[in-house]
């Protein structure tokens, strides 16, 4: 990071950022081109966890090149001056690269749920056979990821 005084020096700071995030960017390469898509996410473990449908495009890239990187912020405030060109953002982020994979037995898919339900809710959930098997569970895990504080 270029800018050492705004990076979140430390793992608690990080996951943090992380377990306040609602949503988390995921990028992909296909071939040459980028793809983004915002997704619902689960954190644990140094591990992210993603929900999809059985089909798509993200699985098709995600099939053929696991190496993805992921951005997710919280605290976003634009900061006004008087001259516009010195306008800025305040903001918590977290960055990182990892390996994605696919989960694919039916306990292991529900417990990535269960992670995932755990960021945006405390209840207890439980998830059909039926539900189960109609989705995919995508597992990234994480091989390096920085956090960063700007204007606060």
């Amino acid at each position: 990071m270029r800018r050492k005084d705004r990076e979140a020096g430390n793992v608690k700071d990080i996951e943090e950022i992380i377990h306040r995030a609602n949503i988390c960017r995921l990028a992909m390469c296909e071939g040459r081109r980028p793809y983004i898509v915002p997704l619902c996410f689960g954190y644990e473990g140094g591990k992210l966890y993603f929900h999809s449908a059985s089909q798509g495009r993200k699985l098709e890239i995600l099939k053929n090149n696991s190496s993805v990187c992921f951005e997710m912020d919280v605290d976003q405030e634009l900061v006004y001056e008087e001259i516009p060109c010195r306008w800025g953002f305040r903001y918590r982020s977290v960055v990182g690269f990892g390996k994605a994979s696919f989960i694919r037995d039916p306990e292991s898919k529900r417990e990535a749920l269960r992670i995932i339900m755990r960021n945006y809710s405390e209840g207890v959930f439980d998830f059909t056979e039926n539900k189960v098997a109609g989705i995919t569970m995508i597992k990234v895990d994480i091989e390096d990821m920085k956090g960063k504080i700007s204007g606060y």
